[in-house]
């Protein structure tokens, strides 16, 4: 879990806040709370990355409707909603709009804590993997055309002579292309190349 992960509390019970609030920042997160759901969303725009746990009922906009605009605004964050006794299909209705978790009221303090490690652990992986997909994209962008064509022979395995002659090229112009592919990719070996061409879905132009 990344140091003093952000959670967003909204309840409009000031004990339950509080409580929450005390818990969780002597846990290592850093908590802010909200009254509202309205407040939360008026300051949304200036929050960032943070894990959300909201109460499912709550005056004017509930949980619910909070998760309905949030999906709205394609805010990607991590959603825990806290039920009462009975809640059980709101709570089925919320992880269909993408609720990551339900706790039914009262949960104990290390459920909550390891649903919200979890939460962030996973945003953690999500992220890595599409930064690394981004990064792989613009390695592939950085080749020219005779650089992907001479990728696509490499990891087809085939000979530097195989690719001059499908290309009508001479084998010396096929290493400096192959060296050059192999610099923009970032790849110390043939089997590096083929597990980069095959996760960024490249072996065939």
């Amino acid at each position: 879990m990344p140091n003093n992960a952000r959670v967003f509390i909204i309840d409009d019970d000031a004990a339950v806040r509080d409580s929450l609030a005390f818990l969780l920042s002597t846990s290592g997160f850093a908590v802010t709370a909200f009254e509202t759901a309205e407040h939360f969303l008026e300051a949304l725009p200036r929050l960032g990355f943070g894990c959300v746990v909201t109460d499912i009922r709550m005056p004017q906009i509930d949980g619910i409707e909070l998760l309905k605009r949030l999906k709205a605004t394609a805010a990607d964050l991590p959603v825990i909603v806290m039920t009462g006794h009975g809640d059980v299909p709101l709570a089925v209705e919320a992880m269909k709009l993408g609720a990551l978790d339900f706790m039914e009221k009262p949960f104990e303090d290390e459920r909550l804590i390891n649903v919200l490690q979890a939460a962030f652990e996973q945003s953690s992986k999500a992220t890595k993997v599409a930064a690394d997909a981004s990064e792989l994209a613009a390695r592939l962008a950085s080749l020219s055309p005779r650089e992907r064509q001479v990728m696509n022979g490499l990891v087809a395995g085939l000979s530097n002579k195989a690719i001059a002659k499908e290309y009508d090229i001479s084998p010396r112009t096929v290493e400096v292309y192959r060296a050059n592919v192999m610099m923009k990719m970032h790849a110390g070996s043939i089997s590096e190349l083929v597990r980069q061409a095959i996760r960024s879905g490249a072996l065939i132009d």
